[in-house]
């Protein structure tokens, strides 16, 4: 089944108009994208390993789980969504926290990635043992601390996907923040 996307003008503006992710990503049109963090009650954030058979940034460290808004959908149930297929974890719209939004691009080969990224957070104590990760997206996920991931982002994202904003958003947020 094809993907669909609400195309956006430079500015954020609906325009009215549907395309497929390819033509998206081939033309370099405007669409959104949601990050999402799922944080413990030790204030470890979760991580993917994203599959090796993804385009962008195979077998790195990525967000705890994310992906394009389908045609219609809002944010939050794009955030909701995105985490039950890469995870298998339900969220519920009350227990998400929006904290940002950027725009983004993104050009590695073929794709033009142009996008404007919402993010979000939510308190989960899941074992990761029980996930049902969806493993064409996913090969792995883990809880690591502030202080390995602030390490990581230091380090200049060599095992970490270059969101650098979308981290900045999640470590500011949990610094004003000290419960979710």
């Amino acid at each position: 089944m094809q993907e669909l996307f609400d195309i956006l003008d430079e500015n954020g503006n609906f325009l009215n108009v549907q395309e497929e992710r390819e033509v998206v990503h081939s033309k370099g049109l405007w669409h959104r994208a949601v990050v999402v963090f799922l944080v413990n009650s030790n204030n470890q954030v979760l991580l993917q390993r994203r599959s090796p058979l993804k385009k962008k940034w195979p077998n790195m460290l990525d967000v705890s789980a994310g992906g394009h808004s389908n045609v219609g959908e809002f944010g939050y149930e794009t955030a909701i969504r995105e985490t039950w297929e890469e995870l298998g974890i339900k969220l519920e719209r009350q227990n998400i926290v929006f904290i940002g939004c950027t725009k983004n691009s993104f050009i590695k080969g073929d794709i033009k990635d142009n996008m404007f990224n919402e993010y979000y957070v939510a308190l989960s104590d899941i074992n990761v043992n029980t996930l049902n990760l969806q493993t064409e997206e996913v090969c792995e996920v883990k809880f690591v601390s502030l202080k390995e991931l602030k390490r990581m982002m230091d380090e200049g994202y060599k095992e970490l996907t270059p969101k650098v904003e979308a981290y900045e958003f999640l470590l500011k947020f949990l610094d004003k923040n000290k419960t979710i």
